[in-house]
């Protein structure tokens, strides 16, 4: 009964993750879709709250069940930096690439049926924008998710971290990113919010997708380095017990 009881409750945190994620990615390509992101500042910053406070509303609504990564990216830096298993990674990333799938799939489906409604892009996903060069474009996928990143590990530590405010501290932080990143990229800092769109979109989308996931994974490995070698002089657990 007690392995039956786990079992579950670590079902429980992939479902979390793969609904968390289908709703990151539902609002905030919906408000890209909605508002035309792009075509002017006030559709820039809309969509930089809507992805911020997509990130703030699942945080304290799964928060508590599985920790709300809801991004490839962070879940590599927890992995990195000591805070969950292998298994538990590979797992959250995978759930997480099916929830922004489904995510993806109800917003094509809204445009499908009323394309009227979406000015622009259809599905939110990322391309280096026009101007914008490859090497551009990953140098700031993995700067900014480096920083996204660290924000999240130091926000969320058991000891050093923000608390019940973490939430909202992670939140915010995604907006200011978006509202820097979108210029070049559209921004991503989440390889499952960047892969789904991208199956759908095709295109440009679906040939520069190799950046939207190796920058953020090159930018979560960054943030745990620093965070566990600034920070945590040693990731083991071992040699602050001493």
């Amino acid at each position: 009964m007690d392995s039956l009881h786990t079992k579950t409750n670590i079902m429980k945190k992939y479902l979390a993750e793969m609904v968390g994620t289908m709703v990151l990615v539902l609002l905030g390509c919906g408000a890209a879709v909605s508002l035309n992101c792009g075509a002017d500042t006030a559709s820039v910053i809309g969509t930089a709250a809507a992805f911020g406070l997509a990130v703030v509303a699942m945080a304290y609504a799964i928060g508590g069940i599985s920790g709300c990564h809801i991004n490839p990216a962070i879940t590599l830096g927890c992995w990195v930096s000591g805070r969950m298993g292998a298994k538990d990674a590979l797992m959250y990333m995978l759930f997480q690439v099916i929830g922004a799938f489904i995510g993806s799939a109800i917003l094509y489906a809204l445009v499908a049926t009323s394309p009227e409604a979406a000015l622009g892009t259809t599905t939110g996903a990322n391309a280096c924008q026009a101007g914008v060069s490859v090497t551009t474009g990953l140098i700031a996928e993995i700067v900014l998710t480096c920083i996204f990143v660290l924000v999240v590990l130091g926000t969320t530590d058991s000891e050093k971290g923000a608390g019940n405010f973490a939430g909202l501290a992670i939140g915010l932080s995604l907006i200011l990113i978006h509202l820097v990143g979108i210029h070049y990229t559209g921004t991503s800092v989440n390889p499952a919010r960047s892969i789904a769109p991208a199956v759908f979109q095709g295109g440009a989308a679906l040939e520069q997708l190799w950046i939207f996931i190796v920058g953020p994974f090159v930018g979560a490995l960054c943030a745990a380095g620093i965070w566990c070698g600034l920070v945590k002089p040693c990731c083991c657990g071992k040699c602050e017990k001493k």
